[in-house]
């Protein structure tokens, strides 16, 4: 039973959890379906305009990417994901964006964002959080990055685990200001802005 256990969790976390090899492809793939939807509402939370600056924190096959580069249409969007793999798949996904300057994609983490402070008006993650290391020290580089005002959404699916409860806590103490739970058939989406 441990062993089946252990199994479980190494085939789940190179296919989700830290995607890498034949089943980071499949994951990334399984992904691309499954959170479709989610980015697509949380990128609707934002109310991004045409000329805004976004990131997106976990980016996985570039979905979320994809929409937000659509919505933000003469703007810039960039995104940071741990996993090679996922770096691979978005940025074909995401070629055309790349290749006019207007989508940057780059391997990083959460708590380490590779840009300056105040960059971007609204950023955003898709089930994500839960696994980042720290996600208060995530959450703080978020607020670092984003213009005061700035928007972030972090969006759950059932599937990706994370309470709902949980949010408003770790984003306070990061210096986001008036959080709001929003909830979409399962999902749910914490919005907040960056204190100014």
């Amino acid at each position: 039973m441990v062993i089946r256990v252990a199994l479980t969790d190494w085939l789940l976390d190179r296919a989700f959890g830290n995607p890498r090899g034949i089943l980071g492809n499949v994951g990334g793939r399984v992904m691309a379906r499954t959170n479709d939807d989610a980015a697509r509402w949380v990128v609707s939370l934002l109310d991004l305009a045409p000329t805004d600056r976004v990131l997106e924190v976990g980016f996985g096959p570039g979905v979320g990417i994809e929409l937000a580069s659509a919505a933000a249409s003469e703007g810039f969007v960039a995104g940071v994901d741990p996993a090679k793999g996922m770096v691979e798949q978005a940025r074909r996904r995401n070629a055309t964006a790349i290749e006019a300057g207007r989508v940057e994609l780059r391997r990083g983490v959460a708590d380490d964002l590779p840009y300056a402070d105040g960059t971007f008006d609204a950023a955003f993650s898709v089930n994500s959080m839960q696994v980042w290391p720290d996600a208060v020290a995530g959450l703080r580089e978020l607020h670092r990055v984003l213009k005061p005002g700035g928007s972030v959404a972090l969006a759950f699916t059932p599937h990706a685990g994370g309470s709902r409860d949980e949010l408003p806590g770790p984003l306070a103490r990061a210096g986001f200001e008036r959080v709001r739970i929003r909830e979409q058939d399962e999902a749910f989406c914490a919005t907040a802005t960056a204190t100014k």
